[in-house]
């Protein structure tokens, strides 16, 4: 009698999946979220709730904004996108991943762009990035091969791993915090440095910003525009040294300190330095006639999206490096326009929102390394890592 309703259920499952209902794929589709039965990129999608979990899926991009996910040209090594076919063009079907530092050298796609295609399986919190369905601070992630493993990847310290970016070590300290903690050791970290003369701006900017593929020539920070190294003066169509925190905000002026900080001072168009004037940042306004791209009104600036996210990590450098110690200025952002000579500046939501939507990219990059090396020995900590800004604000 067992024997026949063994039988009878063998053939109903055998009768089953010939029928198209359930396949043997799908049999093991979805997983429990563990190391060895990893979530499906749509069962992730669809679990965000900030618990830790393991993610199969393959690699299909680089997100860059909300909607954007690119597939060349990748812009740095800080994010990646995974789907449950590696085809897929849906972003609403695509998990954004976080990449943090350690795993950046094998798994960045600026500096590994064979691994498009590629299967992973990745540990982390699933926990939205780029204001999208994501998967944020991993601490194990691992191609998949044709033969899964099955155990995590080894943790015994003699184990060979990746060797960190050499400033790595400048953040030792802190490791493990978050909020204000965060802050306050960002500070510490980032506060003992030089700064330039006012006059010395000139050459060290035409260093710092130096067009890529012109090395006579700086790009201009709302305009885009290259131009020659040599034109920088008081003319309409010179460049000059812009304040993104704008010196009035806490009325420095340009003494040396916040007046001369290489990481929030950048050529721009004299003409439309003049119409940002010291406005605060926020979304609106009308085209601005010669710089394309950015919007502005009575108390607002928004420059192009290019460079939306580098001004906001400029500000976000601004207020961690000076918090009123050692009788410096105290420095803040906040919700407001039209600060006028307090030393707060606006908008911090909207801030936040363009340094997800412009992610850190190679000139920002490769500028901080410049100012750090040659001119000041301090680093802008939300281009190394721009995690920090959720994890403070």
């Amino acid at each position: 009698m067992n024997r026949k309703i063994l039988s009878i259920v063998a053939f109903l499952f055998t009768f089953t999946i010939a029928c198209g209902q359930v396949s043997p794929s799908q049999m093991n589709a979805d997983g429990s979220g563990s190391w060895t039965s990893p979530l499906t990129v749509t069962q992730a999608i669809s679990s965000q709730n900030g618990s830790t979990q393991t993610v199969e899926g393959y690699i299909v991009g680089q997100p860059t904004s909300t909607t954007t996910v690119v597939t060349s040209n990748f812009p740095n090594d800080y994010a990646l996108a995974l789907a449950d076919t590696s085809t897929e063009p849906n972003t609403s079907k695509m998990i954004y991943v976080q990449i943090p530092s350690s795993f950046r050298t094998s798994f960045g796609l600026q500096n590994n762009p064979d691994l498009l295609g590629e299967k992973i399986k990745v540990t982390g919190s699933l926990t939205a990035y780029f204001s999208h369905p994501g998967l944020k601070s991993a601490t194990s992630i691992e191609l998949v091969e044709d033969e899964d493993p099955t155990d995590p990847p080894p943790t015994d310290p003699e184990d060979p791993v990746d060797p960190l970016p050499a400033f790595e070590e400048y953040y030792k300290d802190a490791e493990g915090k978050t909020g204000s903690a965060l802050k306050a050791a960002l500070h510490n970290i980032i506060d003992d440095h030089q700064t330039l003369s006012y006059d010395a701006l000139w050459a060290a900017l035409r260093v710092t910003d130096e067009d890529p593929a012109n090395p006579n020539n700086v790009i201009l920070l709302y305009t885009g525009r290259s131009q020659s190294k040599a034109s920088n003066g008081g003319g309409a169509n010179d460049w000059n040294r812009e304040h993104v925190w704008a010196k009035s905000h806490g009325d420095f002026g340009t003494s040396r300190g916040p007046g001369t900080d290489l990481h929030h001072l950048r050529p721009t168009d004299a003409s439309v330095n003049s119409s940002r004037s010291n406005l605060d940042f926020d979304n609106g306004g009308r085209e601005h006639a010669e710089a394309l791209g950015n919007y502005y009104d009575s108390d607002s600036w928004e420059p192009r999206d290019e460079v939306k996210g580098d001004v906001a990590r400029m500000l976000f450098y601004m207020v961690v490096r000076y918090e009123g110690d050692s009788g410096e200025i105290d420095l803040e952002l906040n919700e407001l326009v039209n600060n006028g000579s307090a030393p707060l500046h606006g908008k911090m939501s909207v801030l936040l929102e363009w340094h997800e939507e412009d992610p850190v990219d190679a000139g920002e990059i490769r500028r901080n390394r410049i100012i750090f090396e040659d001119y000041q020995g301090n680093r802008n900590p939300f281009i190394d890592h721009p995690e920090f800004a959720d994890m403070i604000w």
